[in-house]
């Protein structure tokens, strides 16, 4: 891991974090995300930040790991995509995520952007919780056959949209 620290005026540590979307970014160290269980696939990742896009228009953001430049997620609110998605967060999950409040939360699921922009899919079956308050995170996969890992983010017709 190439990471350089610095400490700043005010008391906020700083990290110089190198991506391999975004080059080098200065990130405050309190935006570390701890997932203890790493993400589906990737269980040996355990720290990631969020990277908004300037774009305040654009709904899309990044899980970038912290330790590998090479590792982002393209992240979405899933209730941008489906409104009127809902989850129930197992009893387990909010154990270890030590969530005590739902202003606390937050869900993001994990998009995949083929070439073909049309197709982009969603995985609601398996969102990323995050308890903003602890900096913990976690991927729940739900137990709710409504939700795949595969939902069209432009495909949504009005109904579903909420539009």
């Amino acid at each position: 891991m190439d990471v350089k620290r610095e400490m700043r005026i005010g008391g906020e540590e700083m990290m110089l974090l190198h991506t391999k979307h975004f080059g080098e970014i200065e990130i405050n160290e309190e935006r570390i995300i701890d997932f203890p269980e790493g993400i589906l696939g990737f269980e040996d990742e355990k720290q990631f930040v969020i990277i908004n896009n300037e774009d305040e228009e654009n709904p899309f953001q990044w899980l970038q790991s912290v330790a590998n430049p090479d590792l982002a997620f393209v992240i979405i609110n899933p209730f941008f995509v489906y409104p009127n998605y809902e989850i129930v967060i197992p009893e387990t999950a909010q154990e270890k995520l030590k969530l005590k409040d739902e202003k606390d939360v937050a869900v993001y699921s994990i998009v995949v952007v083929p070439e073909d922009i049309e197709k982009m899919t969603a995985n609601l079956l398996g969102p990323i919780i995050i308890n903003t308050k602890e900096k913990l995170g976690k991927q729940v996969v739900l137990d709710d056959d409504r939700y795949t890992t595969k939902h069209f983010v432009f495909r949504q017709n009005k109904e579903n949209r909420g539009e």
